[in-house]
Parts: structure tokens; sequence; C-alpha cells
């Protein structure tokens, strides 16, 4: 995203009535205290949206927009300039005007260099237009469908060749150039894909290569198990981890560069009965933290989650099973509270980014940290707000509560289906009722949906049996359907080539957000409690659930219901 000197940017701000200049002023050197971008602090504090920004961006720099979610891309446009290229540049070809000018999608279109450089490059006029992040990933899209069309040819090509190899120590074929190009081509095609994590698992016969995109798991390619011990060797080597050792799991990471991106590969293996599993989780370096509006929070969620923030002391909770966006929605808490005069420490496994002015720990038990005494260390730091990435046990939970009850905000996580069985759990790990109720202040449960694909969305009418089904579900969650509307139209993905067929790109999250309130804490310390009674006090106080969030976003378009009802029935 084009960022512009601060001066221009508040002119342009102030003069579109979104902010004082007072107050510019203010939160510049609010900003500037924390080291953050300056647009993208004012955006998080939805001072401008993130599309509203470029609108007035392009008006002010007298350029059009690229709107490529509108534009039918064609491949052979988009190839003429090479995916390294446009990678490091940030910029798609995206038309062929009739005089020969290029049409070029830009995060920066006022990049003298860039525009001409591309200009020598095409010995054509090339014509900028301003580009959002999500338009130029549109454009790496097609880059990936022509990957994949090479893909399995390059890894076949490299496979024989490794084959023919007379290797003999696990160090030496790691290095070997057919190994190195399998294992690289592999992290290239998932980074194209956008996939969250690649699993390379052993089996019998063959070695399984999956990737998991939006969710999802899908099987890329089948390689010969001969030479799985390579492939892990190498992947031991990237992650400075020991070759030799094949019977115990182990843990690592290194990054991954291509084009301009550079990727946090998170890397874990793990001994299984035919051999070595290899698990990656793959991080953008660069990205940022999520506003509340880009998780996927409705207004009314965003104001109770506001409120809570607010408070000088107790818990904020996330719940959710492993893979749920839990750490992204505490992250996401976290930079709307890292401010100059407040002192953030975290205890975390693993740090997933890196945020600046946050004292960050990554635990680490070979070494005596772990999620209880990192906590207590954090206590000895002087902090205002504490985020432990997990409560998982008696201890951690006893110092979090403890914590809370003197005068921090602290932020975690556990694992619970929904909002309300959080109060149980913590009850179970020998957290006193009275101490439960004390300190809890809103609790957030959460799972990730896939996001409808922009470019192929269709609406289609609703059928009797859709609705029944929804109804049905209402009830085995004890919802009362007649709150829920039945709506006559909603919307589906078609599938195209930006979302590679499947309907959806990205994803979203669904949210359950408990406001513990007075009523609540009565119910908890009553010798009768019941999860049940709390669920019938949540919902008579309005409280959303989370297949009712569900609801509420495909009938705006964002998902689908199957997606809604495949994800809740998990």
């Amino acid at each position: 995203m084009l960022h512009l000197p601060e001066e221009q940017l508040k002119k342009l701000l102030v003069g579109e009535g979104l902010i004082t200049g007072e107050l510019f002023d203010s939160m510049a050197g609010e900003a500037k205290g924390m080291a953050q971008d300056l647009t993208d602090f004012l955006i998080s504090r939805n001072v401008v949206t993130y599309d509203y920004f470029h609108v007035i961006l392009a008006k002010q720099l007298g350029v059009d927009r690229a709107n490529l979610a509108v534009r039918k891309l064609d491949a052979p446009v988009v190839n003429l300039l090479s995916e390294d290229v446009a990678r490091r540049k940030r910029a798609v070809v995206f038309e062929k005007e009739a005089d020969g000018t290029l049409d070029v999608a830009m995060e920066n279109p006022v990049d003298l260099e860039t525009i001409s450089f591309l200009e020598s490059h095409f010995n054509a006029k090339v014509k900028p237009f301003l580009a959002t992040r999500e338009d130029i990933d549109r454009g790496f899209a097609l880059y990936g469908r022509r990957l994949s069309e090479n893909f399995k040819k390059i890894i076949e090509e490299n496979i024989r060749e490794s084959l023919r190899s007379k290797i003999k120590t696990g160090e030496e074929a790691a290095a070997e150039v057919p190994i190195v190009a399998i294992v690289e081509n592999m992290i290239s095609y998932a980074m194209a894909l956008r996939a969250s994590d690649v699993h390379l698992e052993i089996l019998e016969d063959a070695l399984l290569v999956r990737y998991r995109i939006d969710g999802i798991l899908h099987e890329v390619i089948r390689i010969p198990k001969e030479v799985h011990p390579a492939i892990v060797a190498r992947l031991k080597l990237l992650g400075g981890l020991r070759i030799d050792e094949h019977s115990r799991p182990q843990d690592g990471r290194f990054r991954y560069k291509i084009g301009g991106e550079i990727m946090d590969m998170r890397l874990a293996v793990m001994p299984t009965f035919y051999g070595e599993k290899a698990e990656m989780r793959l991080l953008l370096a660069t990205e940022k933290p999520l506003s509340l509006e880009e998780l996927g929070m409705l207004e009314d969620h965003i104001k109770i989650v506001r409120d809570n923030m607010k408070k000088s002391y107790g818990m904020m909770i996330v719940c959710g099973p492993t893979g749920a966006g839990k750490t992204t929605t505490l992250y996401s808490v976290l930079n709307m509270l890292n401010r100059p005069e407040v002192n953030i420490v975290t205890v975390e496994d693993p740090i997933e980014y890196d945020m600046k002015y946050i004292n960050q720990t990554q635990i680490n038990p070979a070494a005596g940290i772990t999620f209880a005494n990192g906590l207590r260390a954090i206590l000895r730091q002087d902090p205002n707000i504490i985020m432990v990435g997990e409560i998982r046990d008696d201890e951690t939970a006893e110092i979090a509560v403890h914590s809370a009850l003197t005068g921090h905000l602290v932020l975690s996580s556990l694992h619970t289906n929904d909002a309300p069985t959080a109060i149980p759990r913590f009850i179970d790990m020998h957290i006193a009722s009275f101490l439960v109720a004390a300190v809890l202040n809103v609790i957030v449960a959460q799972r990730l949906v896939r996001h409808l694909c922009v470019d192929c969305i269709e609406s289609y009418k609703t059928s009797p049996d859709l609705i029944a089904e929804i109804r049905n579900q209402l009830a085995k969650m004890n919802v009362d359907s007649a709150r829920w509307r039945a709506p006559s139209v909603l919307f589906r993905g078609k599938g195209c080539a930006v979302c590679n067929n499947t309907g959806y790109r990205g994803r979203i999250g669904i949210f359950e957000i408990l406001n513990i309130g007075e009523e609540i804490r009565k119910a908890i310390i009553n010798p009768n409690f019941s999860l049940d009674l709390i669920s019938e006090i949540a919902s008579k106080n309005g409280m959303i659930t989370m297949f009712e969030d569900g609801l509420r976003k495909a009938e705006r378009g964002i998902t689908t219901i199957e997606e809604v009802l495949r994800v809740i029935r998990e």
C-alpha cells in the first residue's frame, strides 16, 4: 500500500472532513511513539477505512483505480510480465489497449522508476492504475495457475535426477540440486496457492504432499518414497534441526523469500509408522495484525470488544479449537491496545508476529520457560497488559486469574467449543467460581469459514429444504428459530481462475461473544450453577451464537450457508 508523507496525508484526510488537524497530530505522535506506519495506524483506529482511503488517494494522485475484482483478467496479458518482476515491483499488467499501451495495476502508481523500467522492458507506453493489496493478489493468482501446470513436471524431472544419484549421507542428499529444487518448488507453489500449511506424510508406498488452503486439505502430489529421507533431511537442514535424529519430534523455523515476499516457515518433524512426517506452517513475515472489521466482526460485536478493551483489569478470553484463528484475534486486540503509556508483555508458543513496543517471550520448556513460570516472570516486569498465548493447565490458570485480580488486563485463549463453556473449563482447572465471576470480562468464541470469491459470486433463490435444515440446526443448538427470518436469496461462488474454481478465496471469522454482566456473575457463583443456565441468560440478553453470526454473513454474501454448517458441525 502506498504511504503518503505525513503533511500530505494530513491535508488529504482533514480536507475530506475525516479528522481534525489537532487529532491527526495527536495520532501521528502516538503512531511515531509505537514505531507504526501512520496510514496503517489511522486505518486501525477507524479514522478511514482501507477501501475509502484508496478512493480518495486515487483522486488525490489523479489516477484511476484498478478495481481488478470487476475486471476479467486474461492470463496471456498478465503473463506479459514475469512473476518474479511482478512480485518485486508489486505490479500486474491487466489490459493491452488498441494503441499498444499497457494498463498496469500498481500499489504505487507514482513510482516513476518502476514505470520507466516497465516502459523500457516492454518498449511500450505504460498507464499506471492504483491497486489495493487484494488487486495485486488477484493478478498473482493467475501466476499460480501457470505454476500449477508446470509444478508436477518440474517435480518429476527432479525426482528422476535424484533417483539416479548415489548419495550416501543425509547431509549430502539434502544439498543435492534436485532435492533443493523439489523443496523450493513445493514452497513456491504453496505460496502461490496461499496455503497456510504444507504436509509431507510418508505412506507405505509413497510420500503424500498435501496443502491446507482456506482451511481445507488438498492432495497435491505423490512422490516415490525413495526420495523421502532426502527431502526431510533438506527441511531439517533449513530449519536448523538434527539430520541424524529420527526417533524424536523436532521443531524449527526458517525464512523463505520469493520475489518481494518473505515467508516465515515453522517446521515440525515427528516419527510415524513408515518414517518421519514433516509439517510446515507458512506465515507472511510482513503481515500486520488485522483490524476487528478485517477479522470479520460485525458492528455489534466490535462494540462489545471495544468496550471491554477500555477496562484496566480483568480477563478477555478467546476460545475455539486449534486453527480457529484465536491468536490472530488476540494480536488484533493487542495492536489496538498498544500505546506508548502502557507496558504490554506476552508469553507465547510460538511468537507468530513480531509486534513493535510489545515485549514478547517464546516458551522454551528445555530452558525452563513454560506458560506458568513465564507468566510469573512477567509479573515482575511491571506490566499493564499481559497476553498468555494459551491457558493449558491449572497452574497457568491460577496465575492468570490472580494477575487479573491485581490490576492487570489479561488476554488469553482456551480450547472450548463455545463461549459459555469457557466458564466450567476454568472451574474444572480448580479456579473457585467466585474468582471466575470476579475476573472474567468477556469471552469470544470463534471459527473460520471460507470467504466467498468476489470475482465469481452469484445469487440464488433459497430452497424450502435448505431453510428447514437451518431451522433444524438452530433447534439442535437450543436457539429460538423464530428470531431468524429466512432470506429469499442467498449467495454462492461459481468458481473461477482467481479462486482455483473453488468459489472461495480467503477466510473470515464467525463469532460468539459472551459479555459477562451482573446476571451472569450471579449465575456463576450460584451453588446450582449449570451451563444451560448461563446459555439461557446469555440468549435472553441478546448473545448471538456463532451459527447465527454465520447466517448473518451468509445473507450478506460474505460466505455460504453450506460453509457455515460445515464449520459448526465439525
